[in-house]
């Protein structure tokens, strides 16, 4: 599967029945381009947390987080507002709660970016909007 065809099965807000496909794809394409940058295909991964940011489940803030961290690529292509689909303040909240090396680290990132202006005027439905201009034109 590519990100046109991602795209066009799924759209930018899938369906709760298609989530879970998503999220098997979001892991199996991080894997891929962990082993060898370029082989899980950035635009997919970056349209796959897109769609699981729509989603707003903080299930997906990790899944989301190794995908971003997954290559040099990935990192610069998924934006790190990806993480929030559940809200900022939510989204740290449950980073901080989390007892894992992954949500330390995530935190740690999306504090340093808050701090550095990344979330001024952030909200998860001007960035909804955002993303479905750049996506559906």
């Amino acid at each position: 599967m590519d990100e046109d065809e991602s795209l066009r099965r799924y759209g930018l807000r899938p369906s709760a029945g298609d989530l879970e496909r998503i999220r098997e794809l979001l892991e199996t394409r991080t894997a891929m381009e962990r082993r060898r940058q370029g082989d899980g295909d950035t635009a997919l991964l970056k349209l796959s947390c897109v769609q699981l940011f729509n989603a707003g489940d903080l299930g997906d803030v990790l899944p989301i987080w190794r995908a971003k961290e997954s290559s040099w690529d990935a990192h610069c292509s998924i934006d790190v507002q990806l993480l929030c689909g559940a809200g900022l303040e939510e989204t740290k909240e449950h980073l901080a709660a989390a007892a894992s090396e992954d949500a330390s680290a995530a935190l740690a990132h999306l504090l340093g970016c808050e701090a550095a202006g990344d979330f001024t005027g952030f909200s998860v439905a001007s960035q909804t909007r955002w993303y479905a201009r750049y996506y559906l034109g």
